[in-house]
């Protein structure tokens, strides 16, 4: 293991003052941490991710309190969501403060804010005593990183340091959303889905608009792996693994076996509870992505409101 990977919260938190990067886990995913509040940090985070400038950045607080430091006309509808949600995978979108620094917002006058569950990303973040922000600690447009390992493996020595959680509970990124008035805008579902705020607050849950703001992973492609990755639904895989019973070049993660049809293929089985796939997906095509396939096969998921947020991951790390 990199003599760069702790669990020493105080060694992070150092770092962060000094204008460094310091990876860190979330419940949801791990992310690329600076200082919210020293743009050569911000610069630093936008540069190591290769990510564009104008594609924003999440703030993560320790503090419930501390939206008002980087909020301003806060909506009721997203303190009641405040107060039921966080700690936990929920971003809100909301209208920045003058704080808030304009490399952080990709030059647009909201804000992206949550407060994680992790523990460890608790203790940072009140050590800290500010405001981080947190994309995924991977490289732009890839799979995002559950495991400490895997920030080590597409950064290296780019981050300062890494704070080892052990494995992400939820395992993809938070629930994004945004606000006309006191309604609710989805722009990036997750595992806290539609129905559930839509219960919590009382009120619809809308579509997004047509200019909608931007927020993090609402590109057409991204969450990929390096192999081409293709969904099908489970009668599509049978044909094509009857079409192509003598190719190896492919591999796939399905919720039933396909062996009796081609038995020495790579295959993951996959759990058909939406929180136990959530929390192994990247794993799961982490794994796949390293066999030599030239294609990975992912069985098509239910078209449900609780696998919303997994649906949007594997349609844009197919596209």
């Amino acid at each position: 293991m990199s003599i760069r990977i702790t669990k020493d919260i105080s060694i992070a938190a150092r770092l962060l003052t000094e204008g460094k990067l310091v990876a860190f886990p979330t419940e949801t995913v791990y992310g690329l941490g600076a200082d919210a509040l020293n743009p050569i940090a911000v610069r630093r985070v936008y540069e190591a991710k290769s990510r564009p400038l104008d594609h924003p950045l999440i703030i993560h607080v320790g503090y419930n309190d501390l939206i008002d430091e980087f909020a301003v006309d806060i909506p009721n509808s997203a303190m009641a969501l405040v107060s039921r949600f966080w700690p936990g995978p929920l971003t809100l979108v909301l209208k920045a403060s003058e704080k808030v620094l304009p490399i952080v917002t990709g030059g647009q006058d909201t804000v992206a804010i949550r407060c994680p569950a992790h523990p460890m990303a608790m203790a940072l973040l009140k050590e800290f005593a500010g405001g981080i922000v947190g994309p995924s600690a991977n490289k732009f447009g890839h799979l995002s990183p559950t495991k400490a390992i895997d920030v080590d493996n597409d950064f290296g020595s780019e981050v300062d340091l890494i704070l080892d959680g052990d494995a992400c509970a939820v395992g993809i990124e938070s629930t994004i959303v945004g606000f006309d008035g006191e309604l609710p805008v989805m722009l990036r579902p997750g595992m806290i889905t539609r129905e559930t705020i839509s219960t919590v607050i009382s009120k619809e849950v809308l579509d997004v608009g047509p200019k909608p703001p931007r927020v993090p992973g609402s590109l057409p492609s991204h969450y990929a792996p390096v192999t081409k990755l293709v969904l099908l639904e489970a009668d599509d895989i049978r044909q094509y693994l009857k079409e192509n019973a003598g190719s190896h070049d492919f591999a796939l993660l399905t919720f039933e076996s396909f062996s009796e049809l081609h038995p020495r293929i790579r295959m993951i089985i996959a759990s058909r509870a939406p929180k136990d796939y959530a929390k192994n997906l990247y794993q799961w095509l982490r794994e796949l992505d390293g066999v030599g396939a030239k294609v990975i096969i992912v069985e098509a998921v239910p078209a449900t409101d609780a696998w919303d947020g997994i649906r949007d991951r594997l349609g844009r790390a197919a596209c």
